[in-house]
C-alpha cells in the first residue's frame, strides 16, 4: 500500500472514532425552532425536493467527500453511488489525488450513472500541478462539477503536508473560469469565513461548502497519525480552531447573498438539515454518519437516508413549512 493508500485507511478507521468528533456541543443545539402547535397542513403533502446544478433532488441532501484511494475506499464508494443513485441525491467523491497518482481506475460511476457525481482535489494540488489535474478528476469520473478543498489546518497538523499555499486563490479563478464543469469550493471542517466567501464570490465561484467546525475534526485524526513529539506539542492548542457551521451559514448568506451555500459540517441528522436551510443553504451535506453503513451496505446506506429524510420531514411538520421555501423563513425562537 502506498503512503497515501496507508494515510486514507488509517483516516477510515480514525473517523469512525468518537474522539475525533467535534459535535458533542453543536453550536446547531442553539438554533431553535418555534414549535407550531397548528401547522396546518398534512404530513403526507410535505415537498422535499430541490434543485441542484440544473437537476432535481428528491431531498436537500447530499452524501459528502469521503474517501478514496485505498482498499476499503472503493467498497465505501462503491455503496454510497448505489445509495445515492436509488435516492436520488449527490455523492461528493473523497479526495482523488491518490488514485490519479496511481493511476488507478475510478469506477464510481457504473454504480451512480444518473446521479449528480462531485468530483474532488486539493486546491494546493492545483496549485502544484495545475488545472490539467483538475481536469483529469472530473473526466476520471464522469463528474458534473469539481470540489476544490481548502485545508490549512489539517495540511500544517499531517506531517509532511502543504505549507506553500501562495497563488491558491489564483489557481481556484483559473478553474473556475476555465473548467469544463462547475466549482465547488470547500472546508474540511474549520470552515469557510464570511471574508473568504466574498473572495471565493469575486473570483467567479457559485457554490461554497461551508464545512464549519462542529464534525469530523481532522486536525485530530492527523495530530493521532503524526509521530513526531515537536510538531505534536506545536499543534495541541489548534486542535479545536475553526468556526463553527451554524454561525457561518447566515453571516455568509448576508455578506454574500448570490452564492449557493452548502451546508455541512457537524450535520448530524435531519433536524440538522432543517436548521440548514433556514440559516440559508440551499443543500447539506453529511459524511461521517453515512461511514458506518457504507461499510456495511448499500441498505444500510438507503436506510440512513431515508430516516434523515422523515426527520427533515418532521421538522417542517412541527414549523408549518409544507416545502422548503416555507422552511426558508419559518419562526425561530428568540
Amino acid at each position: 500500500m502506498t503512503d497515501i493508500g496507508k494515510r486514507k485507511q488509517d483516516h477510515i478507521e480514525l473517523a469512525l472514532k468518537s474522539e475525533h468528533q467535534s459535535n458533542a456541543d453543536s453550536s446547531f443545539d442553539t438554533v431553535r425552532f418555534e414549535h407550531n402547535a397548528l401547522p396546518e397542513i398534512s404530513l403526507s403533502d410535505i415537498s422535499l425536493s430541490c434543485e441542484f446544478l440544473n437537476q432535481d433532488l428528491a431531498v436537500p441532501l447530499m452524501i459528502g467527500a469521503m474517501t478514496g484511494g485505498c482498499e476499503n475506499g472503493d467498497l465505501i464508494n462503491h455503496h454510497l453511488g448505489e445509495a445515492a443513485e436509488a435516492c436520488n441525491i449527490p455523492m461528493a467523491v473523497g479526495s482523488q489525488r491518490a488514485a490519479l497518482e496511481n493511476n488507478q481506475p475510478q469506477t464510481i460511476r457504473q454504480y451512480a450513472p444518473n446521479a449528480v457525481l462531485l468530483g474532488n482535489i486539493g486546491a494546493t494540488q492545483i496549485q502544484q500541478q495545475g488545472i490539467d489535474l483538475a481536469e483529469r478528476a472530473v473526466e476520471a469520473i464522469e463528474a458534473n462539477a469539481l470540489i476544490i478543498h481548502l485545508n490549512p489546518l489539517q495540511e500544517l497538523v499531517q506531517q509532511g503536508g502543504d505549507r506553500n499555499w501562495k497563488k491558491v486563490l489564483e489557481a481556484i479563478y483559473l478553474c473556475a473560469d476555465k473548467l469544463s464543469v462547475p466549482v465547488i469550493v470547500k472546508e474540511v471542517g474549520a470552515g469557510i469565513s464570511p471574508s473568504n466567501a466574498k473572495q471565493l464570490e469575486q473570483a467567479g465561484i457559485k457554490w461554497i461548502e461551508v464545512a464549519g467546525r462542529g464534525g469530523t475534526n481532522w486536525a485530530s485524526i492527523e495530530y493521532a497519525r503524526n509521530q513526531s513529539d515537536f510538531e505534536q506539542q506545536v499543534a495541541s492548542p489548534f486542535l479545536n480552531w475553526g468556526m463553527d457551521t451554524a454561525k457561518l451559514l447566515p453571516a455568509i448568506s448576508a455578506n454574500c447573498p448570490s452564492l449557493n451555500l452548502i451546508g455541512s459540517g457537524g450535520v448530524r441528522d435531519g433536524l440538522d438539515i432543517a436548521r440548514c436551510i433556514r440559516l440559508g443553504a440551499c443543500v447539506t451535506a453529511l459524511a461521517q454518519p453515512f461511514l458506518a453503513p457504507a461499510l456495511e451496505s448499500t441498505e444500510a446506506v438507503v436506510n440512513k437516508i431515508a430516516i434523515l429524510k422523515e426527520q427533515l420531514r418532521w421538522a417542517m411538520f412541527l414549523t408549518g413549512s409544507k416545502d422548503l421555501e416555507a422552511l426558508k423563513t419559518a419562526n425561530l425562537e428568540e
